[in-house]
């Protein structure tokens, strides 16, 4: 299996490397036949290349490799499209039509949190909403008509609607069989409303699962008060985006969160950490690898469930159970969570518990995400 690796920018490089060496002790210990290619992305890209993704990057990613591993990007600070400052995360999510962005948040009972108890699936559509750099065929959802005057565009289609709450409910299926649909129709009447009505039509077939519609204001509130309650979220991409930051948060840190991003049909899926690219940081060793690492296990994982694979399924547990371990031991953990430990030292640590850890192989349980 081919993965093409893209550390991007900011601390990217340094939490790539750990996230390298925890998946390089499990291919070595399953026997995954796992092979690593780099590709330049984000500034060195736009230095060398005058883009910060090529296109042609993403026509191996599409066509060559079976994953794709992609570290952090400081899309902030890059110039404009036209200048060739592309979103290297959004391209990536319309190129591959990678719509499903999974977002976990579970808190750990061996580390300060704001959310005991809290363990849920934040399911974010990822290819189109509030964002203007994927709602139009051509140019962007956003425009200037004259100096003191900003307009956005917000696009939701029935097909993006339909696909995300469909994935939302196989997931429940394996999970505890609740769905919390988020929205705003109170007040997007159109756009929300169609969501919701995509969502209350996949919910005819899926008779098992405990549904629930609520207000996004309103449901921030919950997560805060009582996060217990929830299983499976679905939500459009402007409401996933910060909900699944909040719940990340709540439960410990954003730098503890996994997330990748996929489209079962087609067979594709990227892991990428649900934060940014830390600037001041960066060059310093001192980074926490975590979400990176725990992102790849879940792209392991769900390859595994994709092509019924046990070996990959157990890759992906063995490196989401050895980092636990690590973090289990106040010692072992970086400085954001109150250790001292560095970047590249994590990577190791994870590594050896890895060799470790006795994971047994066997048919994995599908997710269908």
């Amino acid at each position: 299996m081919r993965l093409m690796v893209l550390p991007c920018d900011g601390i990217g490089p340094e939490i790539m490397g750990a996230t390298l060496e925890a998946v390089s002790a499990a291919n070595t210990k399953f026997d995954l036949g796992l092979s690593f290619h780099e590709e330049i992305s984000g500034f060195d890209s736009l230095k060398r290349f005058g883009t910060t993704l090529r296109e042609d990057v993403l026509d191996r990613a599409r066509e060559d490799y079976d994953g794709v591993i992609l570290g952090t990007q400081s899309h902030m600070d890059y110039p404009s499209v036209a200048e060739g400052g592309r979103n290297v995360s959004a391209g990536f999510r319309i190129g591959l039509d990678l719509y499903a962005n999974v977002r976990p948040a579970r808190s750990r009972a061996f580390l300060p949190n704001k959310a005991p108890d809290m363990d849920l699936v934040i399911m974010r559509e990822a290819t189109e909403g509030f964002y203007p750099d994927r709602n139009m065929h051509k140019g962007v959802g956003e425009m200037m008509p004259d100096p003191d005057m900003a307009l956005s565009v917000r696009k939701i289609t029935r097909h993006g609607s339909m696909r995300i709450c469909r994935e939302a409910f196989k997931l429940a299926m394996q999970r505890r069989k609740k769905v919390a649909a988020i929205h705003k129709a109170n007040s997007f009447l159109m756009t929300d409303g169609l969501f919701l009505e995509c969502f209350r039509e996949v919910a005819k077939e899926y008779p098992e699962v405990k549904t629930e519609e609520l207000i996004v204001d309103a449901f921030a509130a919950l997560l805060v008060r009582k996060p217990q309650d929830y299983d499976v979220v679905v939500a459009t991409n402007f409401y996933g985006d910060i909900l699944s930051d909040l719940a990340s948060e709540l439960s410990g840190s954003l730098g503890l969160a996994g997330s990748i991003n996929a489209n079962a049909q087609k067979g594709r899926c990227c892991a990428q950490a649900q934060h940014g690219s830390a600037p001041d940081i960066a060059g310093q060793n001192i980074a926490n690898p975590t979400s990176l690492i725990l992102s790849a296990a879940m792209m392991l994982s769900w390859l595994g469930e994709q092509r019924n694979e046990a070996r990959l399924f157990a890759a992906g547990d063995a490196i989401s159970k050895a980092v636990d371990d690590v973090i289990d031991e106040p010692a072992n953990r970086t400085r954001d969570i109150g250790g001292t430990v560095n970047t590249d030292a994590f990577g190791r640590l994870v590594a050896n518990r890895i060799g470790e850890l006795n994971i047994a192989v066997q048919r994995p349980f599908a997710h269908q995400v």
